[in-house]
């Protein structure tokens, strides 16, 4: 049986629900490699380029702009992409317990293919997998900038979720 979710409570220090419209994972790489790496995306995955907000003073090596923020999107998806510079007040790399990207495809083989064509590095072979996001099959690639991509197609599709 599903139950609904209330999105905080008083109980939690919430006092009302609050709606998000969007989830945009911010992927960082060294600077100045962020027009790279979205390069890299458009031809790996088709990503489309929405946005992009370089420094307005600063530029890195070879007077290339450094990239503060440009948004992608994948299938119905949006990801941030941006340049980590040294004096940035971003994020820091840290090592956590790990974070891999799902994209969704009917054709697993061939999105890979692409991905290996584009510059990215295969992760083992394509195979069926009950226990990754998608548990069905499901292809691993590691981008030029060490980000891990687990191209899946769910073994099925439902919009039924059990309790």
């Amino acid at each position: 049986m599903a139950q609904e979710v209330q999105n905080g409570d008083a109980e939690h220090g919430a006092s009302k629900v609050v709606a998000f419209s969007a989830l945009k994972p911010q992927l960082f790489v060294e600077a100045p490699k962020a027009s790279d790496a979205i390069q890299f995306y458009k031809a790996a995955f088709g990503a489309e380029e929405v946005n992009r907000i370089v420094h307005p003073k600063r530029k890195a090596e070879k007077d290339v702009p450094l990239v503060l923020s440009a948004e992608l999107k994948l299938g119905s998806s949006s990801i941030l992409i941006s340049d980590l510079a040294d004096d940035s007040s971003a994020p820091v790399k840290t090592v956590g317990t790990g974070c891999a990207i799902c994209l969704e495809t009917e054709d697993v083989e061939a999105a890979v293919a692409k991905a290996v064509k584009a510059g990215a590095l295969t992760e083992g072979e394509v195979a069926e997998d009950e226990i990754t996001c998608c548990g069905g099959r499901v292809g691993k690639v590691k981008d030029p900038y060490g980000f891990v991509w687990m191209i899946c197609y769910p073994a099925k599709k439902s919009a039924d979720v059990e309790a």
